[in-house]
Order: structure tokens, then sequence, then C-alpha cells
């Protein structure tokens, strides 16, 4: 029988204890998230002396290499609803402006920004409509705002396969929770969604790679560095990882590295 989750829900929201913030950082951003920084960061291009606002910002990978586009004389400011990812962000860069705050009522004034970021966060937020008109009501006339998501999960062959691992281990929620990521996965998904709020949307393919130090790092990464670290305990995750050895062997290198493809969206648009 599959053992129950303590809230079904809050595993598929993005959301992680102080813990898995940690591991997060360690494992998540060198092995996926760290690829796409620079790119977010040139789709806004944001110069120096400028105000960038960073959306769901987790343990701030974006916002801390923002800080040198803008230099001194700018600043950055890094939002998220987590405490233990923000005190992350804030002990590796005590210079970001840290608030705690959810996307859908951002603690910012109107045309606080000239340029705000959206790293692979979209697709967890409660009403992302409503986010994306707050992100319009704080970036000035004519700022810039860049909105990153994963491209539907059937194209990285990878996470397809630990989703279909996980419905077998431990059950749809813990597959629901691992599609949760993917669900704005398509162009016109993520276009549809902006254009209410920023009329002019330019929406790019851009490929990308996970890496993986060895399989028992990436699943140490998915599941003790993500919102399933407070609903799989120790004996449920010994069964994922001998199961693991078998079904995840293929994306294994004869080195015992783990490398398969994880394409993103980058859309890209300014404010009215």
């Amino acid at each position: 029988m599959h053992a129950e989750p303590i809230d079904r829900p809050a595993a598929a929201t993005g959301q992680v204890g102080t813990d898995a913030a940690q591991t997060y950082e360690q494992f998540f951003v060198p092995a996926l998230f760290g690829q796409w920084v620079e790119p977010m960061l040139d789709a806004v291009n944001p110069a120096r002396g400028e105000r960038l606002l960073d959306i769901g910002t987790g343990t701030g990978a974006v916002a801390r290499a923002a800080l040198a586009r803008v230099g001194a004389a700018g600043s950055v400011i890094a939002v998220d609803p987590n405490d233990g990812m923000l005190a992350i962000a804030a002990r590796l860069a005590p210079s970001l402006d840290v608030r705690r705050g959810v996307a859908e009522q951002l603690p910012l004034a109107d045309n606080e920004v000239d340029c705000a970021t959206c790293q692979f966060a979209l697709m967890f937020f409660e009403d992302p409509a409503l986010a994306l008109a707050e992100m319009a009501r704080v970036i000035r006339p004519a700022g810039r705002l860049a909105v990153a998501t994963w491209v539907a999960v059937e194209e990285s062959p990878g996470y397809a396969a630990m989703v279909d691992l996980l419905g077998e281990v431990l059950g749809d929620w813990a597959a629901e929770a691992l599609r949760a990521p993917f669900r704005i996965g398509t162009a016109e998904q993520l276009g549809d969604l902006m254009r209410p709020s920023f009329p002019d949307v330019v929406v790019r393919r851009h490929q990308g790679r996970a890496r993986f130090a060895s399989l028992d790092t990436w699943l140490h990464t998915d599941i003790r560095g993500w919102t399933l670290a407070e609903h799989v305990d120790d004996e449920q995750f010994s069964r994922l990882r001998d199961r693991a050895r078998v079904r995840l062997n293929r994306f294994v290198d004869h080195n015992g590295q783990v490398s398969f493809p994880t394409p993103a969206l980058i859309a890209t648009a300014r404010a009215a």
C-alpha cells in the first residue's frame, strides 16, 4: 500500500522547510537552476544603478548574480513566501533587500522597480494571472520582465521517468508533486497567461541539462531538497533508491554521473 502524505496539497506548492532549502541551495542550484541565471539576467539586461525585483527568489541565485549587474548604485529586491529559502538568500548575500511575500500581493509600491525576473516559480503561484498583474503594477512603464518555466515534463526524460517511479513507489500524490513544476509547459500557455498584463510578450525555448554527480545525489536532491522532503520517510526513500537503480539507470553514464535534457521557456515582456 502507498503511505499517505501529511498534507497532499503542500507537496505541490513548491514550499520547503529549512533543511530542504539548504539542500536545494547546495545541490539543486548547481545541478539544475544555476545554468539559467545569466540567461534570465541577459533577458532583462539590468543596468548600473537600476532596481531589479526577483519574484519567487528561492535561495536567491538570480538575485545574487543581479547584484553585480546593478552595482553599488543599484539594488535588488528578493521576494519569496518561504522563510527557509529567504534565510539562506539573506545569509549568502546580506546586501539583498529580502522581503517575505506572495507574488499575488507583492510587498512593493507601484512602479518601484526597473525590471523583474521570475525563474521557475510562476507555476507554483496560487493565482498566476493575478501574480502577473502584480508584476505589471510594480514595474515602471517600459520596464522589463523575464519569466522562466519548464517545458512539458515529457520533454525532460529524466523527470518523466522520475514521475513514473514516484507514482509506483509512493502513489499518485507524489507523482503530481513532481509534475507541478512542468504545468506551464508550452509557449502558448505561457504567452496566453502573460498577455493580459504584458501585451508584448516573446517566448523562446532554450536547451538545458540536468547534471548530478550520481544517481544517489539525484534522488537526494529531488526528494530531500524539494517539497517531498517532509512527506517521504527513510523507509520510503530506501525503496525509491532501490527501485531507481533499475528504473533510472539509463541516465547514468560510465563515470556514474547523471545527465539528461531539461528544456525551458523564457518569456520576455515590457510593462505598458
